[in-house]
């Protein structure tokens, strides 16, 4: 039996990963989280939730999943990097264009990636640095969008309200949150529209409030720390700015309306004014025939996969790591002063939580 840990840094890690854990169940394998950085709270009863340090040396997991960008070296077992979104930068290009996407930190074993050419880059990449892997796996995250065949236009019984979602991202540069809070009021209001809305964890207090307040009959907001992925099905329409989430709801072959995108395409409709808001999203739920093929092109071209399997091959890769691949890599570079920054921010991440293991020293690495 495989013994499996989710390293959770942000909230939105809850959802990449819950898929994954739902295939190792049903394998017969365990799964275990730890959380630094961020709120325990999304954590339901019947997740394994290890608090300490020495709650995961002694857990003594096979493989850690991690959707972000570091990962404690020390941990026991394999890293793998299951990554945190869809290739897409905010300015509008290809992971290609993204050198972040792309940096190599030393701390992953296994790279598990979503779309050809993100494959194509890392295996060249791993034939550069020798210490790494990479599979072509596809996004666990999409699983239930791509599995519960939501996919299509929603069905809607006679008069009921089409369904806006708004998400929207937190950078002042880019959010729509607050030059759309009185529109969104207004079309609430006018009974011609229902909303779902949620706002990123790092947005504004102040503009939170404000959207908390709408909640009523025709507008639901949404926590930042709620599971956001069972709700998109819900919509008819995403409502967006430059959150990566639009990118998610495409893949349910939904339309999709921007306010002021850095990311403008002909896979979505966007808007610079507020009063084209409402014309905009009418347009968008008669779903014209471009914007849907431009969305459907957009989304075979971020991720290969559309059979809802991504967690299966995911664990498949593991298992292949172990038996094929490990034993012809090098070893990782030693790295001592990027491990002294995660040893320091792993204890800055876990005392905002309260749950460091003082007595525990930080670990030795094993490979």
């Amino acid at each position: 039996m495989r013994r499996y840990l989710f390293f959770v840094n942000q909230p939105y890690s809850y959802s990449i990963l819950r898929p994954l854990q739902e295939e190792i169940r049903r394998r017969g394998d365990e799964a275990a989280w730890f959380v630094a950085g961020c709120s325990t709270d999304p954590l339901r009863p019947d997740e394994r939730h290890l608090k300490t340090v020495s709650d995961v040396m002694s857990y003594n997991a096979d493989a850690t999943f991690v959707p972000g960008d570091w990962v404690p070296y020390f941990f026991p077992g394999i890293k793998v990097e299951v990554f945190h979104g869809m290739a897409r930068n905010k300015r509008g290009h290809s992971s290609e264009d993204d050198s972040d996407h792309y940096r190599i930190r030393g701390w992953f074993d296994l790279y598990c990636t979503q779309a050809e050419k993100d494959t194509a880059k890392f295996q060249a990449l791993a034939q550069q640095h020798g210490h790494f892997a990479v599979a072509h796996t596809g996004w666990p995250k999409l699983d239930p969008l791509l599995k519960k065949g939501v996919q299509g236009e929603r069905p809607r019984g006679e008069g009921e309200l089409p369904v806006v979602f708004f998400a929207s991202t937190f950078s002042r540069s880019v959010t729509a949150a607050p030059a759309l809070v009185d529109k969104i009021t207004e079309l609430a209001a006018s009974g011609r529209w229902r909303f779902i809305v949620t706002l990123h964890p790092k947005m504004d207090p102040a503009v939170v409030d404000q959207y908390r307040q709408l909640a009523g009959p025709h507008l639901r907001f949404v926590e930042s720390d709620e599971d956001l992925l069972p709700l998109l099905p819900e919509a008819d329409i995403m409502l967006c700015d430059t959150s990566s989430i639009m990118f998610e709801f495409m893949f349910l072959d939904r339309p999709v309306v921007t306010f002021r995108t850095k990311m403008p395409g002909p896979y979505l409709i966007d808007v610079a004014e507020v009063d084209r808001l409402e014309p905009a999203l009418s347009e968008a739920l008669a779903r014209p025939a471009p914007l849907m093929e431009a969305s459907r092109n957009l989304c075979r071209e971020l991720h290969s996969f559309r059979d809802g399997q991504s967690s299966g091959r995911v664990l498949d890769a593991v298992e292949d790591f172990f038996t094929t691949k490990q034993a012809g890599l090098s070893r990782k570079p030693l790295n001592l002063l990027r491990k002294l920054k995660v040893r320091r921010r792993l204890r800055k991440e876990l005392k905002k939580l309260k749950k460091i293991d003082l007595q525990q020293p930080l670990g030795v690495e094993r490979r």
